[in-house]
């Protein structure tokens, strides 16, 4: 079959739903008004509220949730299900689930001053449920820069030859990506000292972020090369690398980095979908990978894990995430210029990250089963797809592979950044620590747990070395469809309270108890690989199931807590 019939008929169904479920949404359950002036109106600052035009606000807070999670995931998913599993969760999960889910996060907290969902839970609920929210929230978003920093520090390393000889260097990759740094914080300090506007200061720095990816062959930083370390030995100083570039943007004005930045994030993501787009209607690919299987080729760890219920922790962004409510609630909320913005920054931008799902997936199904490709890392499947796609054009494959490989760093720096913020947040707020010399304690607490895995070395059932995020993954994707679940049932109770419409409260408490369940289900099955593998039990020093312990009782602690508040308590 050709790919294209799945992959439009997918872009079709999205599109379809947006315009119907999501203006029921708008409608009917949020009640979206536009004369009611939202915070970054009325709480204008100019650091932190600052209304923004909808197109800007949607390429930032898409380039801010995209990430990796829509590229790693899904790949992961469809080589150890099979792709027709994985696009169904997608689809289904990005309307009924995701999409609730963002759009709810974000138009709760416009009705709080803009404050984060936890405000929301804890108005709504009690201040117990939320501290503990905030603790899982903590712990969730360390999990997503471990996973996050090390599958992006391994598009800096080793080559990649293709068919045709050609090779792709990691030290052009982290040229280029070294110079995508620097670009919007020149476009941001243009765009708040000088009269440059936005379209202006788009049409000069979109082909410099071309020449960039051109110009790294030319110039690569290959730090590994250049002291003869190994390719771990290298990762691990791309990790700190990065997990610095984390601390740095964390605690520096939005307007700086974040902003500018998001905004050319998204143009890269629109560019990686119009690539994809070329090569799917004009390059006759054929599905090869199997609808369905069962591979020892997971990629995700070191044990076989059932479809149910890993299939959907694992594709995890790609149809639902939790950490987007924090997105939306802790830095997109803040710069909604109007209410009906939410619909399609909100609902909008988590379908068209389900395309971004689809088309990653799209790039297994291109693939032999005997590939050997299957055994790569998600980030060079996917630039892999990339690279075949815009060949059909006359750009040489192994640029469309750098194109591809960038794109994925570009997402992932965008949400590394804002993590690191919302972590500073968390902690501030917990501890009460204000002052400048507390926001930079927060973050380097925030930082330095994730440091310590990502430097250290992992080692699979046989001992071997190997990536900290393929430990990780798994638990990440765990804790983030779980912080999805306890975000919804902080907008069921919301709206419980508050809605005009009585039942409004169904649409999210229903994908509230299907998230929840499937997550602690996780929870489990990571435990019993954990510890029980041999049938019996074994303490072991593999951190995952004593996170995953954690997490499962502090998730029905906070459950318990909300019926309690919500429903007994008199």
């Amino acid at each position: 079959m050709n790919i294209l019939f799945i992959v439009a008929g997918a872009a079709l169904v999205l599109f379809f739903f947006y315009k119907t479920y999501g203006g029921f949404l708008a409608k009917k359950v949020f009640d979206l008004n536009d004369s009611t002036p939202t915070p970054a109106v009325s709480m204008n600052d100019g650091v932190d509220y600052i209304p923004a035009d909808s197109k800007f606000l949607m390429g930032q807070h898409f380039s801010a949730i995209a990430a990796a999670g829509p590229i790693t995931g899904p790949i992961i998913a469809g080589v150890l299900f099979g792709w027709l599993p994985a696009l169904i969760w997608i689809v289904l999960g990005s309307i009924f689930i995701g999409g609730v889910h963002d759009m709810g996060s974000i138009v709760a907290s416009i009705r709080y001053k803009a404050k984060s969902i936890t405000e929301v839970v804890r108005v709504n609920v009690s201040k117990r449920a939320w501290i503990l929210f905030m603790v899982f929230i903590w712990v969730t978003l360390v999990y997503v820069i471990i996973a996050f920093t090390d599958v992006t520090s391994s598009s800096f390393v080793g080559t990649v030859t293709l068919e045709n000889g050609d090779k792709v260097g990691g030290g052009a990759i982290a040229t280029s990506s070294l110079l995508y740094l620097v670009l919007p914080v020149i476009m941001g300090i243009l765009l708040k000292k000088t009269k440059l506007s936005l379209t202006a200061a788009t049409v000069i720095f979109l082909p410099l972020v071309g020449f960039s990816i051109w110009i790294g062959p030319y110039i690569p930083f290959d730090i590994g090369a250049w002291f003869g370390w190994s390719l771990l030995g290298t990762q691990k100083f791309w990790n700190g690398f990065i997990l610095l570039y984390c601390f740095v943007a964390s605690i520096i004005p939005v307007w700086v980095l974040l902003q500018p930045r998001g905004h050319l994030g998204g143009y890269f993501l629109y560019a990686a979908l119009a690539a994809a787009a070329i090569g799917l209607i004009f390059g006759g690919f054929t599905i090869q990978y199997p609808a369905f299987t069962i591979s020892s080729e997971s990629n995700v760890g070191n044990f076989w894990f059932p479809m149910f219920p890993v299939l959907f922790i694992t594709v995890a962004c790609g149809a639902c995430s939790g950490f987007h409510s924090l997105v939306g609630s802790g830095t997109t909320s803040k710069q909604l210029a109007k209410e009906s913005d939410a619909k399609v920054v909100g609902y909008g931008m988590m379908l068209l990250e389900g395309m971004v799902a689809v088309v990653s997936l799209a790039c297994v199904m291109i693939l032999a089963k005997d590939s050997a490709l299957i055994k790569a890392s998600p980030n060079f499947i996917y630039a892999s797809g990339i690279g075949q796609f815009v060949q059909l054009i006359g750009i040489p494959a192994a640029f469309g592979i750098s194109f591809g490989l960038m794109a994925f760093t570009t997402f992932v720096y965008d949400t590394l950044d804002v993590c690191t913020r919302l972590c500073r947040y968390i902690v501030e707020e917990l501890t009460g620590w204000k002052t400048k010399a507390g926001r930079y304690f927060a973050t380097g607490i925030s930082i330095i747990v994730p440091f310590l895995f990502v430097t250290a070395t992992m080692n699979d059932a046989a001992g071997n070395p190997i990536p900290a995020w393929k430990v990780f993954w798994n638990i990440f994707g765990a804790c983030n469809q779980m912080l999805a679940a306890l975000a919804l049932i902080g907008i069921t109770v919301w709206l419980y309270k508050t809605a005009k419409n009585k039942y409004a409260w169904i649409v999210a408490f229903a994908p509230a108890v299907w998230m929840f369940l499937m997550s602690n289900w996780a929870f489990l099955v990571l435990m019993r690989d954990g510890w029980f593998k041999t049938g019996s039990f074994v303490l072991t020093g593999n951190p995952v199931p004593i996170v995953a312990l954690f997490l499962f009782v502090l998730s029905i602690t906070i459950a318990a807590e909300t019926v309690y508040a919500v429903l007994l308590k008199k």
